[in-house]
Order: C-alpha cells, then sequence, then structure tokens
C-alpha cells in the first residue's frame, strides 16, 4: 500500500529543518494516546538514529502496548529522511518525509510504502485513513509549535528545569521547549541521574542548590493524580505530593544569590469550588470551598518564600485539558464509540475546557515571558455546557449522545468524594487575563480542539 500526501506549512524550510532535527519533535509529531517515545530527549534526522516508541495510551502497562522499532536509514536528498521499520505491528513500513521550500514557506511531502500483516489486510482501507490523519495532525502540529516559536524568538534561549517531567503535560512541554531550541533539564526522584536530569526528592527535602545553577526557569508539574478515590491515605498523598515539593522549590529558590529568575507553578481550577453557578469565574475570586478549593489555596501559598525573595512566581490554573492520553476526556471516549456516551453531570453546568497542547504552550509561555506573574487561568476562551461538551463530543465521533451518565457511575469508580468535586462540576472560568499577557490559544472552540485531539 502506497501512501502519499503534501502539506505546506507557513514557516521558512531553515526553521521547519532546524525544528525537525532538535530533541522534541518526535513527541510533538506524535499523538500522544497513540504512541510514547521511549527516549523522548533525543533528537536528530541523522542516518543510523533508532526511534522506539510504545504504542497506545500511556495509562496502559508496557506488556500490553507493543513495541514499535524504526531506524533512519538515510537521506536521499537534501532535506529529506527516511525511517523503515525494524520490528513493530507493521508487515513492512517505509516513510520518506521530503521538506522544501515552497515560496515563504515549506512543503511536506510524506511516501509511504505500508503493508499490515496478511491476517489485517481487509482492514487496510481503515490504516490508510488513520495513517492521513496522522500525517495531517503532523502537519497541524508543526505549523501551531512553529508559530510559538516566532512570537518568542525574541527571548534569549533558556535553561529550563522541570518537574513532572514524564506526565502527560510534562513530557509535551519538554518537546515543545527544546524544539524551539531551550535546554531542559529534567528532575527525577532518583540519586542516580542521566547527563542533564538532576536528582530531587520532595519527601526528605533533598535538593542541592547547587544543581540548579545555570537554570534560568523551575516549572514544577510535580503532583499525584487526582482522579482517584479520595481515601484518607490518598488525601494525604495528593496534598503532600503537591506541597512538599513546591515548599521545598521555593525556598531552595529565595536562598540562591544568582539562582532561577522564575517559577512557574501547576494549579488548578479548582480553587474555585466545585459548583459556581451563574458567575464568571477570573483570578480575582478568593476561591470556593471543598478539599480541591483547600488544596489549591494552599499549594499556591507554599510558592510564597520564592516571591518574598523577588524570584517571578506564576500559577497556571488549568482546567479540563483535553487528550486522548489522560485526563477526563480518555475514559469517555469508550463509552462514545459503544454508543453510550452522554453529559456526566446537569445539562447546563458549563465546562472550561483547554486542549492539551494549548495548556503546554501556556506553560511555556509563563516560563519564557519575564512580564508574566501571578496567577492564570489555563482554560480556553469558549467553555460550553456539559450538554454541548457532549453533544460536540458525539457527533465528532458519530455516535449518540442522547443519555446522561448515571450519577452512580463516577461514584462507583471515584467515589462520592472525588466523583462530586471531579464530575458534578459547573465552572465558567475566564481566560481573559491569559490572553492578555500575550498568549495567542490554537483552539478556541471545543470542536476544533477535540478534532485535532482524536485526529478526526
Amino acid at each position: 500500500m502506497r501512501i502519499e500526501t503534501v502539506h505546506r506549512v507557513a514557516h521558512p524550510l531553515p526553521d521547519v529543518l532546524a525544528w525537525y532535527d532538535r530533541p522534541g519533535a518526535i513527541v510533538r509529531l506524535t499523538p500522544p494516546g497513540l504512541a510514547s517515545a521511549e527516549e523522548p530527549a533525543a533528537g536528530g534526522m541523522h542516518a543510523g538514529r533508532l526511534v522506539g516508541a510504545r504504542l497506545g495510551p500511556p495509562v496502559l502497562p508496557d506488556l500490553l502496548r507493543p513495541h514499535w522499532l524504526l531506524r533512519h536509514v538515510e537521506q536521499p536528498r537534501e532535506g529529506s529522511f527516511v525511517d523503515q521499520q525494524v520490528r513493530g505491528p507493521w508487515r513492512t513500513w517505509r516513510h520518506e518525509h521530503h521538506l522544501e521550500a515552497d515560496g515563504s514557506g515549506t512543503a511536506i511531502r510524506d511516501s509511504l510504502e505500508v503493508e499490515l500483516p496478511r491476517r489485517l489486510e481487509r482492514l487496510a482501507p481503515v490504516a490508510e485513513s488513520q495513517v492521513r490523519r496522522l500525517l495531517a495532525f503532523r502537519a497541524r502540529q508543526l505549523h501551531d509549535d512553529l508559530a510559538f516559536h516566532a512570537r518568542h524568538a525574541h527571548v534569549p534561549r533558556r535553561t529550563i528545569a522541570i518537574t513532572g517531567s514524564s506526565g502527560l503535560i510534562g513530557t509535551q512541554l519538554a518537546a515543545l521547549l527544546e524544539t524551539g531550541g531551550h535546554t531542559v533539564r529534567r528532575m527525577v526522584r532518583e540519586p542516580e541521574v542521566a547527563p542533564g536530569e538532576i536528582s530531587w526528592n520532595p519527601k526528605t527535602g533533598e535538593l542541592d542548590p547547587a544543581d540548579l545553577e545555570g537554570v534560568d526557569v523551575v516549572v514544577n508539574l510535580a503532583g499525584r493524580s487526582i482522579a482517584t478515590r479520595w481515601t484518607a491515605t490518598a488525601r494525604r498523598e495528593i496534598r503532600d505530593s503537591r506541597l512538599n515539593g513546591t515548599v521545598l522549590l521555593s525556598r531552595t529558590l529565595a536562598g540562591m544569590r544568582e539562582g532561577p529568575a522564575a517559577l512557574v507553578q501547576a494549579s488548578a481550577i479548582g480553587l474555585y469550588g466545585p459548583r459556581r453557578p451563574g458567575e464568571l469565574l477570573t483570578e480575582a475570586d478568593p476561591g470556593g470551598e471543598g478539599f480541591l478549593a483547600d488544596l489549591v489555596r494552599d499549594w499556591e501559598g507554599a510558592s510564597r518564600a520564592a516571591a518574598e525573595a523577588g524570584v517571578r512566581v506564576a500559577q497556571v490554573r488549568t482546567g479540563m485539558a483535553l487528550s486522548d492520553a489522560g485526563g477526563s476526556l480518555l475514559p469517555q471516549l469508550p463509552l462514545f464509540l459503544a454508543g453510550v456516551g452522554g453529559r456526566l453531570t446537569d445539562g447546563e453546568a458549563m465546562t472550561s475546557w483547554i486542549s492539551l497542547d494549548d495548556v503546554v504552550r501556556a506553560f511555556a509561555h509563563a516560563a519564557l515571558d519575564a512580564e508574566v506573574t501571578g496567577p492564570l487561568n489555563g482554560v480556553g476562551p469558549q467553555p460550553v455546557t456539559a450538554r454541548e461538551f457532549a453533544r460536540t463530543l458525539g457527533g465528532i465521533l458519530h455516535r449518540p449522545a442522547l443519555l446522561p451518565v448515571p450519577p452512580a457511575g463516577p461514584r462507583l469508580v471515584l467515589g462520592a468524594a472525588a466523583a462530586d468535586e471531579l464530575i458534578r462540576t459547573d465552572q465558567n472560568v475566564s481566560s481573559a487575563r491569559l490572553e492578555a499577557s500575550g498568549f495567542t490559544p490554537v483552539h478556541t472552540r471545543l470542536e476544533d480542539a477535540l478534532r485535532h485531539v482524536l485526529r478526526r
């Protein structure tokens, strides 16, 4: 089966070639729910490079995720490279990428020769459609990332340390920054680290300030998932995983004479409380009530020492991040695909969503723009009702979305307390301050965001 496509991006060829050759490119070109690169910090188009990946969303154990290994085998002409399957799910796979100048932009020509296993040959039309959708996703991602980098081209290249760099947001953030020519240092909770990594241990309070010398910005994304049953133990771990690390970073930065100039801190719109019907929620709001509201207040407060020492501190309060690899969208997909999906809460309750790529770019914006301080709502500009969310998702998947999910379902999975604050929400959160800071979202409409995330 031969597949050929041409996509054009409005960026000059040298910029596109530089982007492809940097670490992080393979991560940004791969939908996170489709596969995960085994060496996300590796890069380059040179012949001989091996690229390994695990197929499927990262929430699955590796035993259930097939291994795919490709090798860059040759560069047949300038601006080209070829990858060929060493082992993996296809009988054969050979993909030639050719990049060439096209006026003031760049044409990306992809030519693939692929064969499915013989027992699956009848699925060739489906496979071809999926490959074409993937290539279109890659072209959009390339265009949008280069546009982001162009808006920050005046910023000197930074060295940025990231905690939680293996998480859903952290993996993509590190890759986005690296494709922009910035240096990323991943902070890991291991005493033995690879070159460029930084060892730290929030539980024991271990972080050597010397390891942060030469770092310009720290982005703190560390924290245990809240998508679980909120037992007493889970609540304590959720809280400690956020506060201990933030306090350690904040105090360390505050005590350094020539340390990082900025701390960008993950936060959440859970601060506002789960149900605020009829209100437009801005960063000036003092917050609501509940476990998450109290947690986020203390979480943001834990960075006070750094702010008082003159470190620039910004908090990105993330909303519902849309991804096919995790978060609250992923568990809904099987229900919708089975034809039994529907709204999760009251039909008129507001949902403040943001695409994964836009929230990643919001964190990068906060890290690179020295004028960004204080809290920013990391949400899209057009929140929707729960009914509209379900109808839009159902329409994109060509499935009905008529029946609401019974409240007993989320309660069974998460427990009553977590379901009450994570599912039965009504939050109309404003993105005005984020956009006023100079951030330009790519996905302003829910339908556009879901089509990109789901490659539809």
